[in-house]
């Protein structure tokens, strides 16, 4: 058998593995890929864990979301339904305003329409006794025109007094 650089590399690798059964080495890498597998199952198990916390956590929350946007259209509705009553109590309470405003100008109205056509009888009055007293000094004498003044004025205040 001959001694080559073959053989030499040969006996060195047998050499190595030799040395590596030795000091345990396939052991120790086993036992390291053990507990690198040990790790990653945990962490694996951790993350499964956290997903249905999270999955949990977002149903939980959708929920919550779907009950709060149910209240939210239930609010709205409400106070759709307040705004609704006020608009309609303002507009009653408006049509009675303008119903009282009406009236208190009619009765003004009415108040003002006797007023003047009391100012315009007494004036018309004034004005036809003193037209009438005119007339009757210029026609009658003294003595003739004073009888016939005081019986108007008596006629006067008996029908207006």
């Amino acid at each position: 058998m001959t001694v080559d650089a073959t053989f030499i590399a040969l006996v060195a690798f047998l050499l190595f593995l030799g040395l590596m059964v030795y000091l345990k080495v396939p052991g120790m890498i086993a036992t390291a890929l053990d507990t690198k597998s040990q790790a990653i199952a945990k962490e694996l198990h951790d993350a499964r864990r956290l997903r249905e916390e999270a999955e949990a956590l977002l149903a939980s929350y959708k929920a919550k979301q779907a009950a709060a946007e149910s209240e939210a259209v239930a609010i709205v509705a409400h106070a759709k339904e307040q705004a609704a009553a006020v608009v309609e109590e303002t507009r009653v309470q408006m049509a009675a305003a303008i119903t009282r405003r009406e009236r208190q100008a009619q009765d003004r109205i009415a108040q003002a329409e006797a007023k003047a056509s009391a100012d315009v009888r007494a004036a018309a009055t004034e004005a036809a006794i003193a037209a009438a007293e005119r007339m009757l000094r210029e026609q009658l004498d003294a003595d003739a025109q004073s009888a016939l003044v005081s019986q108007g004025v008596s006629e006067l205040k008996a029908k207006f007094g």
